[in-house]
């Protein structure tokens, strides 16, 4: 067993020694959509879905060969559903490890990570303030996605991510319970 590990550790620095150190910087921004969970859509899954909760927002990191970082922050007004009344949306702000491909035209990667969810929902009933609330929470998501190259630094970005609160909220409309959604978006893939 233990000639298999340094076989394999062997392996690793092998495969590092001999792939170049390059890495491209990329910014990615997206328009979306919410769905399932607590995102205030009827829409159960991504496919035949009628009432979506858009977001947009705005990724930007780093990919070498295999291994990368993004950080991806996004917003989505009326998250929970419009209401004649009030508002409601929730931001997130992602710091995220991604593994993929990192050269060619075509680039799979799956993404995961850690960071801010900050949920926001305001009640108003006439002129007076019945309700009022932010809550930062600490949340991860994970997912993956492609991006299509048409030349060297300018594509296109598919991506599908599930977010979810580590913490209860305790909000409005949320008591002891936590905040779980899926994501998906198109973006305009900036390379340099």
């Amino acid at each position: 067993m233990r000639s298999f590990r340094l076989v394999g550790l062997a392996l690793v620095f092998l495969i590092a020694a001999s792939a170049p150190a390059r890495a491209d910087g990329f910014i990615v921004p997206f328009l979306g959509f919410n769905f399932g969970g607590d995102s205030g859509s009827t829409c159960p899954a991504l496919t035949n879905c009628k009432e979506k909760r858009a977001n947009f927002g705005v990724a930007l990191g780093s990919m070498g060969t295999i291994f990368g970082f993004e950080e991806d922050i996004s917003y989505a007004k009326n998250f929970f559903g419009e209401t004649p009344a009030g508002d409601n949306s929730v931001l997130t702000l992602m710091s995220n490890m991604m593994i993929g491909v990192g050269a060619g035209p075509v680039r799979p990667y799956f993404v995961g990570g850690v960071g801010l969810i900050r949920p926001h929902v305001s009640s108003f009933t006439g002129s007076i303030v019945s309700f009022d609330g932010d809550q930062n929470t600490f949340g991860y998501d994970i997912g993956g996605g492609i991006t299509g190259l048409f030349g060297s630094h300018v594509g296109i970005r598919g991506d599908l991510r599930h977010f979810k609160t580590m913490q209860d909220l305790d909000l409005f409309i949320f008591s002891n319970q936590k905040l779980d959604f899926w994501r998906a978006s198109v973006g305009l893939a900036l390379n340099f």
